[in-house]
């Protein structure tokens, strides 16, 4: 069995109103490209700590990923048998 590799980045990136936006991307070796979003928003009552609005806008991203990945999976079966699929997470 050959061994595949996909490459997943996260990027993130602040803004000065306390709003952090990750967007995962998602390559795989057949060029297949899906991507995720996640949004984090620090409550202006909190102490502002950025790697904490990072893993919650990346954690999300990745999320989103997962969905995105999964609903073009399902499409992917129902091309081939031509039936309606659904996969459950």
């Amino acid at each position: 069995m050959q061994e595949k590799r996909w490459h997943v980045e996260v990027h993130i990136d602040e803004d000065d109103d306390g709003h952090t936006r990750a967007t995962a991307r998602l390559h795989t070796a057949d060029d297949t490209r899906v991507s995720g979003t996640g949004v984090a928003r620090l409550n202006p009552a909190d102490t502002g700590v950025p790697e904490i609005g990072d893993e919650l806008a990346a954690s999300r991203a990745l999320s989103d990923l997962a969905h995105n990945l999964l609903e073009c999976v399902a499409g992917d079966i129902e091309a081939v048998t031509r039936k309606p699929v659904r996969l459950d997470h």
